[in-house]
């Protein structure tokens, strides 16, 4: 018995982690900027601080997934007594993170596009585990983990709206530099046609 709880509280406490080390891989996925800059930090610095924690995540993952499965309390997600929907959602939630860390991995064998469109599963992939987490955990809907958990969300929803506001801001810039291009073309188209004529 003392073998099931200590697997049982490990898988708790591993899970928790994931969802905190999961909600900092994606905020500084949504933070930072076409360029893979945060302000007052180099892109090496921000690569290799996204790649650290994203790794550091996996490996919680796959020690709490290591304790649930031990614990025999939890058994395949499909084939599960213990909240079938809430683990089917772990489960998807972890595959769809094998595939981001797989095609990360052969990333200079992948088209670009391709390699994009799959890494953008890291945006459905928290919302999915963040489900599972509540949904699965009785610990996760009340008391201060409950509040931890809110925490998360209310931080990835702020990093969204700051993303969105910013890229609201880029448009009318953006707008601007078209509306002097235009303004310049016939100027510039006209002094080609002299340059020709000479």
């Amino acid at each position: 018995m003392g073998g099931t709880t200590a697997f049982w509280y490990a898988s708790r406490a591993t899970g928790i982690v994931a969802l905190l080390l999961l909600t900092a891989v994606l905020v500084l996925g949504i933070l930072v900027n076409r360029q893979g800059r945060l302000p007052g930090l180099p892109r090496f610095a921000v690569t290799s601080l996204h790649r650290n924690i994203s790794l550091l995540a996996v490996t919680f993952i796959a020690v709490h997934v290591l304790t649930a499965v031990l614990d025999t309390f939890v058994s395949i997600p499909i084939l599960s007594g213990y909240e079938r929907l809430w683990l089917g959602l772990g489960a998807i939630s972890f595959d769809l993170m094998l595939a981001m860390i797989i095609t990360s991995l052969v990333r200079g064998h992948l088209n670009r596009i391709l390699w994009r469109a799959i890494h953008l599963l890291a945006y459905l992939c928290w919302p999915v585990a963040f489900a599972h987490s509540i949904g699965s955990s009785r610990d996760l809907q009340h008391g201060w983990l409950l509040e931890l958990s809110v925490a998360c969300a209310l931080i990835v929803a702020a990093a969204a709206m700051w993303r969105l506001a910013s890229a609201a801001r880029q448009l009318p810039r953006a707008a601007r530099v078209a509306a002097v291009l235009a303004q310049h073309a016939p100027h510039a188209s006209r002094q080609a046609r002299q340059r020709i004529s000479r």
